[in-house]
């Protein structure tokens, strides 16, 4: 996508024209006649109208989450999963976080990597962020399982009961003030209930002390793009509560 004749290739026109590519890819097709920007009041509730990390490191977040990595390394409560996994797929981003995205299960990618969220879908997550005016360095990014399922099938409750202890300490240790479940998969493990992805958005729940919504997984989106409006939405509601005008 490029900009008006004879700024397209200039240095101040890049981050803007990077912004409109994310938003293009995550389904945004039109725009406020305002450019996007962060609030400057706290909306009303008296939520923070920044959304990066806290400074430092309260608690000592980082070294809990790399002690807990080291346990999930080594776990063989799935004995199947164990022994096709490639490595575990812990989680990353920001200790600190305000903002924890809750998915699935690792991918053939992410099996590869250790990383979550690094392949087709994964890139789409980051343009949703990126849409947002956020990065995946200001978030916190994990999946209900640990272990890629073989063939990137849906975890069974066995293996969501065995790997519950897992995500759980990670998002008390986070403490993340809002947890976005990415499909049917994580928004069940987490809310524990059996009701679909389609009744569970737009509404907000409570886990803990953090404020949960649900929308789609970036995988749906990648099978049915119409459905990027409907993840858009949701994300509109998720920022104004974070304090993020759009």
């Amino acid at each position: 996508m490029d900009g008006p004749s004879g700024t397209s290739g200039s240095p101040a026109a890049r981050p803007l024209r990077q912004r409109l590519e994310s938003l293009a890819a995550a389904g945004v097709s039109d725009l406020p006649g305002r450019r996007m920007r962060r609030a400057k009041t706290p909306p009303a509730g008296g939520t923070p109208a920044a959304v990066p990390a806290a400074v430092g490191d309260p608690g000592g977040r980082s070294e809990l989450l790399r002690v807990l990595q080291v346990e999930v390394a080594g776990c063989g409560r799935c004995a199947g999963l164990a022994r096709t996994r490639t490595q575990t797929v812990f989680g990353s981003g920001s200790p600190t976080a305000r903002l924890c995205f809750l998915g699935e299960a690792p991918g053939a990618d992410e099996d590869a990597s250790g990383v979550p969220f690094v392949g087709r879908a994964g890139q789409l997550l980051t343009k949703i962020i990126e849409a947002c005016t956020l990065s995946r360095d200001e978030v916190y990014i994990l999946n209900v399982l640990k272990c890629r399922p073989p063939d990137n099938r849906t975890p069974s409750p066995e293996e969501t009961a065995n790997c519950r202890g897992y995500f759980e300490r990670q998002l008390e240790i986070i403490a993340p003030e809002f947890i976005c479940c990415l499909g049917t998969t994580a928004a069940q493990a987490l809310l524990e209930t059996d009701e679909t992805i389609g009744k569970l958005r737009k509404r907000w729940f409570t886990w803990r002390s953090s404020q949960v919504i649900c929308t789609y997984h970036p995988s749906y989106l990648l099978r049915n793009p119409a459905a990027k409006r409907d993840v858009w939405d949701d994300m509109k509601l998720l920022m104004a509560r974070l304090g993020v005008r759009l």
